[in-house]
């Protein structure tokens, strides 16, 4: 996603630091929130015993949640297209392509996890509703499939949470360490 009209990045008025869009920075901050809740959600409800009531709402909550913010990344990505981003600060060719390749598997990992989570649910005799609609029922009730988009959705949210952990040691490197102003860029402040 290196489709950069840096040019068109607003300035931080105060401090002259080129700054994502008010749309990017909300966008970032609601999605990113939004995926540590469904990441704790979903480590929490898999040790909770089947039948349980609480366990299904929490279910449904998880798969609303995951499809809303799956339509919040697609709607990022279309944003980020549109406006570009600002420019890094100077930093090592391999500092770049590792924040390059970090921000790229996050995408990545944004998109196939709540698909991988949708199809998963989608094998079943329960079908799936987001936010208490129920969505028509695309597929049949078939275990092996079901398992196979379940394992998919497991590991990458083992993947995620690595990301993000990198994600955010980047980030605060650049503040604490490098003092480049990096997060100036996507801070809501």
């Amino acid at each position: 996603m290196n489709i950069a009209r840096s040019s068109t990045a607003p300035l931080n008025a105060r401090a002259g630091v080129p700054r994502y869009s008010s749309a990017q920075i909300a966008l970032h901050w609601v999605i990113g929130l939004a995926i540590i809740a469904m990441l704790g959600i979903g480590l929490y409800m898999v040790g909770l015993p089947k039948g349980l009531a609480f366990k299904s709402s929490l279910i449904n909550f998880h798969k609303s949640l995951g499809m809303t913010v799956f339509l919040l990344v697609l709607i990022r990505i279309v944003v980020r297209l549109v406006a570009g981003r600002p420019p890094l600060p100077p930093m090592q060719a391999w500092q770049r392509a590792a924040a390059s390749m970090t921000q790229g598997l996050l995408y990545v990992a944004m998109i196939v996890m709540p698909l991988t989570g949708y199809l998963g649910s989608s094998f079943n005799k329960f079908g799936t509703r987001f936010w208490g609609i129920a969505l028509p029922m695309w597929a049949w009730d078939d275990p092996g499939l079901r398992k196979s988009f379940f394992t998919v959705h497991t590991a990458c949210a083992w993947v995620l949470i690595v990301l993000i952990a990198l994600h955010v040691a980047g980030a605060l490197k650049h503040q604490l360490i490098d003092r480049d102003r990096l997060m100036e860029r996507i801070l809501p402040w």
